[in-house]
């Protein structure tokens, strides 16, 4: 079997429908994997070192918030070098960073996979990944054939990335030392990021001063830093202050500085936080804490531009962009007279409000995947993997704690999961997070918790639940283990173990 004329051309074709570069995109790589036969393909864009997916199919869906950083994934890090077709022995030894994330083959590995890297002007700007359980699932394609369709997908790549950078008017991150897109990247395909990275892309080439607005732990620092990297700043400092963390004693000092002798223990001078943003950027983060005598000391910063170090007589002009980021409502701060109203108006300027965790849908699985694969590169696994059910807890919880909850919750569960695996690849169960599920879980989910009986031993009443789980669930089967670990929302090959665990099998 091989490619003809027609198929070729209906890839061409499916570049050119579609109404977004993301349709065009899922339309690529869905016909790819029909020409090519394998189980799943990813489209994935490369910068700083590392492959983001832009399409999948045939992958877990967490897969697309996910980063993989070359120096973490070999596979990836030879296509990046190749240069040209790359297809790997079915007996290679280099772990498959989708290895568990192919729906329905979780218990196996990967077998066949290619790789096309994607150039624009010799320059590598993304990958073409496919994979098939069938060891000989591409054999029958020529280099030639595969290399047509690199050249295909390059084009499409390159021109959607032209487009953006035009859309945005922003410098290339290259041109900036050290920057990366992932130290400010906001993962997440939600109709409200999307309208916040908008507004972020628009406000950014300015200088306006902004005010970012929020519940805790939805990301305003992320959001500031994004607008930093977009500024014409972006190569100078980007300076933190908590104000809620200043004493009110040392935060004047800690704002403008103070010289010498200015107060006890002032022993030497010292530049504030303004200094040291000079022709960069301040973001002054739970900025409704701050004391009402520094607010109007802050005032006069946005409306002259000058500061005056404590102790010292002169001034002088700093030039400082403000961003400033809030959980509370500063306007009924104002109205209670606990934060300027002078200074509330100057902060915001341009506003932007940074969405709760539970309204952004399926970000959720996404983000999920995101921590998934930094839990696995800082703890050093294979792999970590999120089971049916653990993805469905996850979209179910409220999250009050938004991104930094879920965060902490996929750590602790990758930590409790690794406990007994020497083999490094581990999967995330429901049981594995520690969710309050009281407060966060929808009630729906949580609608039976009232009628379970009281038990004298936690781990015998679960294990004897657990049994007659799995037994109804073969019953309901007939005996078949990969319908009843569907059923039960879990991977089959822990199913097969859980069941050995507790003598059903």
């Amino acid at each position: 079997m091989s490619l003809s004329i027609t198929s070729l051309a209906n890839i061409a074709i499916e570049l050119q429908n579609g109404i977004s570069h993301q349709d065009r995109f899922a339309r690529l790589i869905r016909t790819l994997r029909q020409l090519l036969g394998g189980d799943a393909t990813a489209l994935l864009r490369y910068e700083a070192r590392q492959f983001r997916p832009l399409a999948i199919d045939g992958l877990a869906e967490d897969v697309l918030g996910r980063r993989f950083a070359l120096d973490a994934h070999p596979r990836l890090e030879a296509i990046a070098r190749a240069g040209d077709v790359v297809r790997f022995p079915a007996d290679s030894e280099l772990p498959d960073p989708y290895d568990g994330l192919i729906p329905d083959h979780t218990d196996l590995k990967v077998h066949a996979c290619l790789g096309l890297p994607l150039f624009a002007d010799q320059n590598l700007i993304g990958a073409l990944t496919v994979d098939g359980m069938d060891p000989l699932q591409f054999d029958h394609f020529s280099d030639e054939e595969l290399r047509l369709i690199s050249v295909l997908a390059a084009g499409a790549l390159n021109n959607a990335l032209l487009m953006e950078q035009l859309e945005n008017q922003t410098p290339a991150v290259a041109a900036v030392p050290g920057a990366t897109r992932s130290s400010s990247e906001m993962v997440g395909l939600s109709t409200g990021i999307m309208q916040l990275k908008k507004e972020i892309e628009i406000v950014a080439g300015s200088d306006l001063n902004v005010l970012i607005t929020g519940e805790t732990g939805v990301g305003k620092e992320l959001v500031a830093r994004a607008i930093h990297r977009g500024s014409a700043r972006a190569a100078n400092p980007l300076v933190y202050l908590n104000c809620a963390a200043l004493p009110e004693s040392v935060a004047e000092s800690e704002l403008f500085g103070h010289i010498k002798g200015a107060f006890t223990g002032a022993i030497h001078h010292r530049i504030g936080k303004f200094e040291m943003a000079d022709n960069g950027t301040l973001f002054l983060d739970e900025i409704g804490e701050l004391p009402l005598t520094l607010q109007a000391k802050l005032l006069r910063v946005l409306q002259y531009g000058d500061i005056q170090r404590v102790g010292d007589d002169s001034s002088q002009r700093v030039n400082v962009r403000v961003l400033a980021a809030t959980n509370r409502d500063l306007k009924q701060h104002v109205l209670a007279g606990e934060f300027r109203a002078d200074l509330f108006h100057r902060l915001s300027v341009f506003p932007l409000h940074v969405p709760p965790l539970r309204e952004r849908g399926d970000d959720i699985t996404l983000l999920a995947g995101f921590f998934c694969e930094q839990s696995r590169v800082k703890m050093g696994l294979r792999q970590v993997t999120l089971t049916d059910g653990a993805r469905e807890l996850l979209r179910r919880y409220d999250w009050p704690g938004n991104i930094r909850e879920l965060e902490h919750a996929l750590y602790r569960a990758a930590v409790l999961a690794r406990a007994g695996k020497a083999d490094g690849e581990i999967w995330l169960q429901p049981q594995h997070f520690q969710l309050d599920t009281d407060a966060g879980v929808k009630p729906a989910s949580v609608a039976s918790a009232h009628h379970i009986p009281a038990v004298n031993n936690l781990r015998t009443a679960t294990d004897d639940f657990q049994r007659r789980a799995i037994s109804n669930a073969l019953d309901a089967n007939a005996g078949n283990w990969a319908a009843s670990a569907r059923q039960l929302q879990l991977d089959v090959a822990n199913l097969h173990r859980l069941a050995k665990r507790l003598g059903v099998k």
